[in-house]
């Protein structure tokens, strides 16, 4: 009896425990996010434009089925805030930008439970909406402007599958009759050459009176990874009539990070696509010139090159003032692969106040940035103030991008060599442009 009864007794624990596991199971499923739910759609919104057929990402994740098996990867990225590939510090400075690419902290929480709750599909009779993407090899701006004004192509470069660093640098012609204000610019390298074309400046030249040409000023700037610049309404950056463009293009053999293929390319050509303000644009009241131009650093150098000794550090900082007011409408620091920090802040000389702007702690070589501010955010600079540009180079081997810490690095172009500057473009203000800007921002915070 005493046996039975205990059998029955321990069936009953067991058929109570079971029920309690099947109901904590459906609560777990009830709770955890799922593809069809929520996790599709920030995929598909935040991630698929790269990683998909034809793009740069080195995975496809277009669908469950796709994503499914890199789920444990996709949360770790996300958590890191490593991808999207947006490396821009939170809670530091100024956070109002642009073609800001990071994730609400909501969204990485959604993934990251997601994935540790086993990454379920969901109700497989949901549809996820697909992404309205453009084309792989579209202009980053044409869903906004429309297809660019004016097109200005490199000649045809055929780029090797391995060798040393490569440089192209001519003058063609950018075809303008007439000065035109810059409402966009972005610079394109063929599809395939995406990994390989390092950077590709420009700059502008006109004639002089004497029919020699003379350096106008930088048109843009490209280096890996960086979509383009919106100079924004209020100010002309300007492309002067009859303009040479001197191309200086940066390529490595074989290519750099995850998304380098190793093939030989044939004939790339890389383009400036530029989109122009209304004729007669810069006559408009309160229009101010603006110009992106390279700021260097000066300290940190030895015998005025940058050098990092094998399995060391370094670090750089510039100084910059303006005799005028200005604003601060962009920041994108420059650097290759040992390079993994950098930040931009205002010194105010007459109260001795550092104020931080931008800072980057997990920086890339493979994915540039100019970081845009929203123009009610820009920081507005009264004259004397101190723009203080400050960058961080990891020699060891706790630098996951550093090929060989073994080897001492210097100031150079080459891919292995260092570089330490910022570009930042610069909207140049008068006394009574200053103080009315001040003026609206203040009222608007009221």
């Amino acid at each position: 009896m005493k046996t039975q009864f205990a059998r029955k007794a321990l069936a009953g624990v067991a058929a109570i425990a079971a029920l309690g596991i099947t109901a904590q199971a459906a609560a777990q499923e009830h709770s955890v996010p799922t593809y069809t739910g929520d996790v599709g759609r920030i995929i598909n919104d935040n991630c698929v434009v790269c990683h998909r057929e034809g793009g740069v990402g080195p995975m496809r994740l277009e669908s469950y089925d796709q994503v499914r098996p890199w789920a444990p990867l996709i949360s770790m990225r996300v958590a890191n805030r490593e991808m999207p590939p947006y490396a821009y510090d939170q809670h530091i400075g100024i956070q109002d930008l642009q073609g800001d690419w990071r994730l609400e902290q909501d969204e990485i929480d959604t993934i990251v439970a997601w994935a540790n709750g086993g990454a379920p599909m969901g109700d497989a009779d949901v549809v996820v909406p697909a992404p309205d993407l453009p084309d792989p090899g579209q202009w980053t701006f044409s869903d906004q402007f429309g297809e660019p004004d004016l097109i200005i192509p490199s000649s045809p470069y055929d780029i090797p599958a391995s060798g040393n660093d490569l440089w192209s640098k001519e003058f063609v012609s950018a075809g303008n009759t007439e000065a035109r204000c810059i409402k966009a610019v972005q610079v394109k390298p063929r599809g395939d050459a995406a990994a390989v074309v390092h950077h590709a400046n420009s700059s502008v030249y006109v004639e002089d009176e004497n029919g020699e040409l003379q350096r106008y000023g930088q048109l843009t700037e490209y280096a890996m990874g960086k979509w383009g610049e919106i100079p924004g309404d209020g100010v002309c950056r300007t492309l002067p009539a009859n303009a040479m463009v001197q191309w200086d293009i940066h390529m490595f053999p074989g290519g750099v990070g995850a998304t380098a293929k190793g093939d030989m390319i044939e004939n790339n050509v890389v383009e400036i696509g530029l989109w122009f303000q209304d004729p007669g644009y810069e006559e408009k009241p309160g229009i101010y010139k603006q110009d992106l131009s390279l700021y260097a650093m000066r300290e940190g150098y030895q015998n005025g090159e940058l050098v990092i000794p094998p399995h060391g550090t370094a670090m750089t900082q510039g100084f910059h003032s303006f005799d005028h007011p200005v604003r601060i409408d962009s920041f994108q620091p420059h650097g290759h692969l040992r390079m993994r920090a950098a930040s931009l802040e205002i010194y105010y000389p007459e109260t001795g106040r550092l104020e931080p702007i931008s800072q980057i702690s997990n920086w890339s070589a493979t994915w540039h940035h100019s970081h845009l501010y929203e123009r009610d955010a820009a920081p507005l600079l009264p004259a004397g103030a101190v723009l203080v540009i400050k960058q961080w180079y990891d020699n060891t081997a706790d630098n996951p991008n550093n090929p060989d810490p073994d080897q001492w690095v210097y100031d150079g172009s080459r891919t292995g060599d260092e570089m330490s500057h910022a570009w930042i473009a610069v909207t140049h203000l008068d006394e009574e442009g200053y103080e009315q800007l001040l003026a609206e921002r203040m009222q608007a915070s009221n």
